[in-house]
């Protein structure tokens, strides 16, 4: 308590400045908010595109993805012989090795009649590639020809075809001059890479993508027996398979999806620098009203550092002002997004929430924006003559 002493019996100089000039704290505050609001935004769409462009991949039913070495996302997958899910079979510990195929299309939303790209899987119906509630009971549908299943979480305005379809109503529409029929619904939400999905049988994607061949594949899903060692399996089959086939841990498949919008791919480059020049803003706005201050008080300060006060307690006042600007600016600064992200859920469809991750993140990119702030408008304190402020 001895320790705490000092602290209790200091002047609160740094509140005092900013609260006597309360058109100025506002300013401040308000810029820092804004600083804020911009992060919270660019890192939000930048997790969503991560998210929404790995969900398909954390549902897949498999422990080992076989892949084409060219492929580059899961809308560029390319292709590779179906001979290599046979020759992964002779492997000890793997029980299935399945084919799965994806690819988009232009398709008409069967209410408003506008084209949208949305994107298409093909598997074996009798045995589910993907986990997702309830569908294994809409899959039997598919098994008809040119019968898909739709995503009830796709962008778009779908909801009179929808209320159709769960009173037992199936819809019609066309995708490539032919005429398809949606049966059922699933969900799992829309992406960066397409408005939505259709699930359907193997048979029917192959009938809808008349130039693909049955035994060129987009990916091979592969499950092990209970007591299989994934490691050893993966070892197993990189040394069994030709170099035309990639293996990859379910874990390591999503990471493969995830690197490449976050690396390779123009927007996550876009939402990370948007990141940054936010960050820089609100650099520049607590920049300008610190130093405004600092130029404001250059007298007072003068007066302390005749008084034989060191620069360290006047970088204190300081960083105390830099310190409450980023507590004050960042809670409105984190209530906005709140808001702002519901809104753009609503009309992207894309998983945009606020998390706590998120929230420290900022916060901690807020105190240092303002304190370096601080330490650049502080600079002439620290080489001034008192003689010279008067």
């Amino acid at each position: 308590m001895k320790a705490l002493g000092p602290f209790k019996r200091r002047t609160p100089l740094g509140w005092l400045q900013l609260s006597h000039e309360k058109g100025r704290l506002f300013v401040a505050l308000a810029g820092i908010a804004f600083a804020d609001v911009l992060m919270f935004m660019q890192m939000g769409f930048q997790a969503s595109l991560f998210v929404s462009n790995t969900q398909l991949h954390r549902t897949l039913n498999a422990d080992i993805v076989l892949l084409s070495p060219q492929a580059r996302n899961l809308q560029a997958l390319s292709t590779f012989s179906r001979r290599r899910l046979y020759q992964a079979q002779d492997i000890p510990g793997v029980k299935f090795a399945d084919p799965f195929y994806v690819n988009t299309l232009n398709w008409k939303n069967p209410q408003t009649k506008r084209e949208t790209l949305v994107q298409v899987i093909g598997f074996n119906p009798d045995r589910s590639a993907i986990n997702l509630p309830g569908l294994a009971q809409q899959l039997p549908r598919v098994k008809q020809p040119d019968t898909f299943i739709f995503d009830r979480g796709s962008r778009g305005d779908y909801a009179e075809s929808f209320a159709l379809i769960d009173q037992g109503q199936p819809v019609q529409t066309e995708a490539q001059r032919r005429t398809i029929t949606i049966a059922g619904l699933f969900e799992m939400g829309a992406s960066f890479g397409a408005d939505g999905t259709l699930i359907t049988s193997d048979q029917n994607f192959l009938l809808q993508f008349p130039r693909r061949q049955a035994g060129s594949i987009n990916l091979g899903l592969i499950q092990l027996e209970p007591d299989a060692n994934l490691e050893q399996v993966v070892v197993a089959l990189k040394d069994h398979l030709p170099a035309d086939v990639r293996v990859l841990t379910l874990e390591e498949f999503i990471a493969f999806e995830t690197a490449y919008w976050q690396v390779r791919s123009p927007v996550g480059f876009i939402f990370g620098l948007g990141t940054a020049m936010a960050f820089v803003v609100g650099v520049v706005i607590v920049y300008q009203v610190l130093s405004t201050d600092v130029n404001a008080h250059v007298r007072e300060y003068a007066t302390f550092k005749a008084m034989g006060y060191k620069n360290r307690y006047l970088l204190g006042v300081v960083f105390e002002e830099a310190i409450i600007l980023a507590v004050f600016g960042f809670i409105p600064g984190a209530i906005l997004p709140l808001g702002l992200y519901s809104l753009a859920r609503s009309a992207t469809a894309l998983p945009l929430f606020m998390t706590t991750a998120r929230a420290i993140t900022v916060f901690i990119l807020t105190v240092v924006m303002c304190t370096l702030s601080g330490a650049i408008a502080t600079r002439k304190l620290q080489s001034a003559d008192p003689a010279d402020m008067f």
